[in-house]
């Protein structure tokens, strides 16, 4: 669940002279257009042309020299899906296609990818064969959809004929890989950029950023209902927050998630305000409590404020009935203070390590 919008590359693998691939990959495109409308999804074409792999590094290392590959790694990284629009080549993919997987390793990593082949007395099939056993030592994953062109039936001087079957078996490739996209979008996000490893087997933790706002949402709701009964209170901000109130103070605020199959599991956010450091929204999901994770997240946010030299304390303020959650930080050493907060709530805080109070 995201609000980005899943982007799919048609890769035209071949563009040498007088080459199909682009009137083929055109063709895709007008094809499906109207589909990835109602799937709200970005059809991209691009044209596979680097050069043979330079790079001194192994591409597993994302250590890129060149710019055409750095350039090329934030392409295919910034993609969910692929559709590669490839020939068939002595029984092979071409040259072109079989270098642009080489040059990168992790970008690749759990996005589907469906082909449209063409060629002659096979339309190109050998050549899908050929890259499903590359594709999938990337770790990615084919869908079974396919179409397959055989070019003395569908082109006629250059061109393609119309033909509503294939455009439909275009658009099935489309429909099996936004599913697959979505399907594997947890172990794509195990491998963000930014994930370290987080306190439960199998979990990470990375900053959360304004697309994350709908896991927020449903994470915040599902903890704060508890806080409404226990303190008899309903205008709670984090039971009526909308998408767009969540996706504002993610942008403000350092607020670090822990995951776990790409489901967020707990949070918390913290922001500076002159020595102090405000911290908030600490929850953890109701299913997965008792593990320690609400400490774990409390005391990260700790260790990144003591690196800070101006902040002397952390504030936080939570419900007056909410003993649990006192218990929590007290034993954390938080003490009550006078501090201006919501009706119903009491503030706590603490000083950071080093600072000294007359």
């Amino acid at each position: 669940m995201s609000t980005k919008r899943p982007r799919v590359l048609v890769l035209i693998c071949s563009h040498r002279p007088g080459a199909l691939g682009p009137a083929i990959g055109q063709w895709l495109i007008e094809a499906c257009t109207a589909r990835a409308a109602q799937l709200g999804v970005e059809l991209v074409p691009v044209t596979v042309d680097l050069p043979f792999l330079d790079e001194a590094e192994h591409p597993s290392s994302g250590i890129y020299q060149h710019e055409h590959t750095r350039q090329w790694s934030a392409i295919v990284d910034a993609a969910d899906g692929f559709v590669a629009v490839t020939p068939e080549y002595n029984y092979g993919m071409p040259a072109t296609l079989k270098n642009a997987l080489d040059h990168l390793s992790a970008e690749w990593a759990w996005k589907p990818i469906g082909f449209v082949s063409y060629g002659h007395t096979s339309a190109g099939t050998r050549s899908v064969q050929h890259a499903k056993q590359v594709v999938t030592t990337l770790r990615m994953v084919p869908v079974g959809a396919t179409v397959a062109i055989r070019i003395g039936d569908a082109v006629h001087d250059g061109r393609l004929r119309p033909d509503p079957a294939r455009d439909a078996a275009g658009v099935a490739v489309l429909d099996e890989l936004v599913r697959l996209a979505y399907a594997l979008h947890p172990m794509r996000e195990r491998t963000r950029a930014g994930s370290m490893p987080g306190p439960l087997p199998g979990s990470y933790v990375r900053r959360l950023t304004p697309d994350d706002a709908p896991q927020v949402t449903v994470l915040q709701r599902c903890c704060w209902v508890d806080e409404a009964v226990l303190n008899d209170r309903l205008d709670i901000p984090a039971l009526h927050e909308t998408l767009d109130d969540v996706r504002g103070w993610l942008a403000d605020w350092h607020t670090t998630g822990i995951w776990r199959d790409g489901r967020l599991l707990g949070m918390v956010r913290t922001r500076p305000d002159g020595t102090d450091l405000h911290l908030g929204r600490l929850a953890v999901a109701p299913d997965v409590r008792g593990q320690g994770l609400g400490r774990w997240l409390l005391r990260a946010a700790e260790a990144a404020a003591a690196a800070e030299q101006d902040l002397h304390r952390i504030l936080l303020f939570t419900g007056a009935n909410s003993k649990r959650n006192i218990d929590l930080y007290r034993s954390e050493g938080y003490q009550p203070v006078a501090f201006p907060c919501p009706e119903g709530t009491v503030s706590l805080a603490k000083d950071l390590p080093g600072v000294y109070r007359a």
